[in-house]
């Protein structure tokens, strides 16, 4: 006789931590997160429903399939994995669990999720993350992004922390979290948020600067001026 656990009803949706790489459309309008291993092809925003990865007909979670969202009780699960080569440049996910539901020891597998805060790991140089930036590859018709302080975007393809949230909509908050190894630190939108809008804005006018210095240097011919 097989022994099933009794059906949970809670009165709040669980939570729960994930990782994922953000993206943004190739038109610009719309942004969005892909998953780091199974579904990581298929692009979802800040509130999105599963489906079976495989094609199949039935709905997300099966169990007797791998498919629907997937998550991690533990915070500190989810930063681990932040560690590994190629999920340097992934955000750390906190996400509330919606609809069907199959609890794990470590966490979740789901039908229904609504990201409410991404935290954005610092930049390759080791600066707390003022932009996501080009991270050079993507999806069909989806940039991927990375972490970028205002120093290192140089001309890529770029959004702000505030930008990427309004983009995302729903309510999502996107937060820079520490420039060193240890816990990220979430304060909510504000005066941080208005720090990096201004430090993005900056980085974008000196290059501009830059490019028109370089101009100016050569006159209508192409050659030094004299």
């Amino acid at each position: 006789m097989r022994l099933r656990l009794p059906e949970e009803r809670p009165t709040e949706p669980p939570t729960g931590f994930k990782i994922a790489h953000p993206v943004l459309s190739q038109d610009g309008g719309r942004a969005g997160f892909t998953g780091v291993s199974l579904g990581g092809a298929l692009p979802y925003g800040a509130l999105a429903d599963a489906s079976c990865v495989y094609g199949l007909r039935h709905r997300a979670p099966n169990r007797r399939c791998d498919c629907g969202f997937h998550c991690v009780h533990d915070r500190a699960a989810a930063e681990a994995l932040l560690c590994t080569a190629e999920h340097r440049t992934a955000v750390l996910l906190d996400v509330l669990v919606l609809g069907r539901y199959l609890r794990f020891e470590l966490g979740f597998r789901y039908a229904r999720q609504r990201v409410r805060t991404a935290t954005v790991g610092p930049c390759a140089c080791g600066t707390v993350a003022a932009a996501l930036a080009d991270a050079g590859w993507g999806r069909p018709g989806w940039r991927a992004l990375a972490p970028s302080c205002a120093g290192c975007l140089r001309g890529r393809t770029s959004v702000s922390l505030a930008g990427f949230a309004r983009l995302a909509g729903e309510g999502l908050r996107v937060v820079a979290g520490s420039a060193v190894a240890g816990p990220y630190l979430p304060e909510g939108l504000g005066v941080p948020e208005l720090a990096a809008e201004a430090a993005l804005l900056q980085a974008r006018l000196d290059w501009f600067q830059g490019q028109l210095a370089r101009l100016g240097q050569h006159g209508p011919g192409g050659g030094p001026q004299g």
